[in-house]
């Protein structure tokens, strides 16, 4: 039974399916990524996170220097299909039955792989992320708008720390685990063990920047008075 969910290979629509998930899934650990290094600029302060915002939202194209909200807004969109494309050929292999809960939980008691357990935890994430990814996508589309001051508010006046607070460990864990599973899916290494050394460092890394990222805005967002501003620098 375990093997029915788990392999699902030898078709040429199976095969498809698993390079799209591949590619997609590497997209969005890729965007993960650097999106969690531009993030943490906060906290080097409001001016380094501000600079990094005009950046990105092409503020260099701009008379006035300042971004177009408009690029935030569509490239959210562009990641809501990609999450939506990634999520609809993963959901194939998603154990749905409790039998197959059963015989995973087995597999994993009998047959101590490590691979097993990091794909376990990949199922667990996935199943968080797969409500709280759209949530926060939506909440960007909504309201494109960012910078120290904005991204303050949300995080503390309109109490999105609590959403961050809990995709940031599942967001990291699946992603980090993702490129793993793709690297040694696809033969770009066989060193797992070392690999596999280098994704904990990266997960604990990349939770550590993030946490001290939100706790930035949140103690920005508590010094902030209503309504907020858009932060332009002096």
């Amino acid at each position: 039974m375990l093997a029915s969910y788990v392999s699902g290979t030898g078709h040429p629509a199976s095969a498809k399916a698993d390079k799209i998930q591949s590619i997609t899934g590497v997209m969005m650990g890729c965007f993960l990524l650097a999106h969690l290094h531009f993030e943490s600029s906060i906290l080097l302060g409001k001016d380094a996170f501000y600079t990094v915002v005009q950046f990105l939202e092409g503020g260099m194209f701009s008379p006035t220097g300042h971004g177009f909200p408009i690029v935030t807004k569509v490239f959210s969109v562009f990641m809501l299909a990609v999450v939506m494309l990634h999520a609809a050929v993963a959901l194939r292999r998603f154990p749905a039955q409790l039998g197959q809960w059963r015989a995973l939980r087995r597999h994993m008691t009998v047959i101590n792989h490590k691979d097993s357990h990091a794909w376990f935890w990949q199922l667990a994430t996935g199943f968080v992320l797969f409500f709280l990814v759209p949530v926060h996508l939506f909440t960007m589309i909504a309201n494109p708008e960012i910078g120290p001051n904005l991204s303050a508010e949300r995080v503390y006046h309109h109490n999105a720390w609590l959403l961050y607070a809990l995709l940031l460990p599942a967001v990291v864990i699946h992603a980090m685990i993702g490129l793993y599973r793709v690297a040694v899916k696809w033969g770009f290494t066989h060193k797992r063990t070392g690999l596999r050394k280098l994704v904990k460092v990266l997960i604990v890394y990349l939770i550590v920047i993030g946490l001290l990222s939100l706790g930035s805005y949140i103690l920005i967002g508590s010094e902030l008075t209503l309504p907020v501003e858009a932060y332009r620098p002096s």
